[in-house]
């Protein structure tokens, strides 16, 4: 819950529970200044033009939204996890 947030949803199935996660997946806050910082760099030599390439890759390079399941036993320890929605599909845990 410290990286992903709190669930936003969260059900029962039999004696497990399971806790659905949805997060873009992508660059740290660090990372993202950096990048604002270059393409700010880069607008003012070229005079603004840069924004005919800077915004597309911007587009591309924000991250994917990621919608996970997290299953949890009776002690709320992880028994399993599947990528239900966005990049590539994780194999389940058991």
């Amino acid at each position: 819950m410290a990286e992903l947030g709190a669930p936003i949803d969260t059900k029962q199935h039999g004696p497990n529970t399971v806790d659905i996660y949805k997060f873009t997946q992508g660059y740290n806050g660090v990372w993202k200044g950096a990048r604002a910082i270059g393409h700010g760099t880069a607008d003012v030599f070229t005079l603004g033009l840069w924004e005919v390439v800077g915004t597309p890759i911007e587009g591309v390079a924000s991250g994917t939204e990621m919608t996970v399941e997290v299953t949890y036993d009776q002690n709320n320890r992880v028994v399993g996890t599947n990528a239900i929605q966005g990049g590539h599909k994780m194999p389940a845990t058991h």
